[in-house]
């Protein structure tokens, strides 16, 4: 199957509500914070480097989601945070995860330095290692680092 990628540029005109749901139906509520944050205003990705990015398969159907925004975890802008990454599972194991990771980091270099994520999941932990991440644990709000 064929999968494309594209930059967001409105959230509220692309049907995440799929993702939502099963995000939601496996423990995570980062995508439903995705939603609420876009609406209200808090997260739009709208500075300066800031990016979200979507995956469509061959029916047009959004099938991962993920954004990369200034950390709000480093006075340093410089500091590039992945946020709100999430494949639905029938596109698991089939790259698509990989494309959507490599399209957000060649978007963050060049405006940022490095690129940080913070994860629990033992499975995430062997996926970002095995794209480029390091085990990076020295600060509580981050598990991987990734010098751009």
């Amino acid at each position: 199957m064929a999968y494309t990628v594209e930059q967001v540029e409105d959230l509220e005109e692309i049907d995440i509500a799929h993702l939502v749901k099963e995000s939601e139906m496996e423990g995570y509520r980062f995508l439903t914070r995705l939603v609420n944050d876009y609406q209200d205003g808090t997260n739009t990705f709208n500075k300066p480097g800031e990016a979200l990015l979507s995956v469509r398969n061959e029916d047009g159907e959004v099938v991962a989601i993920g954004g990369v925004n200034q950390s709000p975890f480093s006075e340093d802008t410089q500091v590039a945070r992945l946020q709100r990454f999430y494949v639905l599972d029938e596109a698991r194991r089939q790259g698509v995860g990989s494309l959507l990771l490599k399209e957000i980091v060649e978007h963050s270099r060049g405006r940022f330095n490095e690129m940080t994520v913070r994860t629990e999941s033992s499975k995430a932990d062997a996926f970002y290692r095995a794209n480029g991440f390091e085990l990076d644990d020295s600060a509580s709000e981050t598990t991987h680092l990734m010098k751009l």
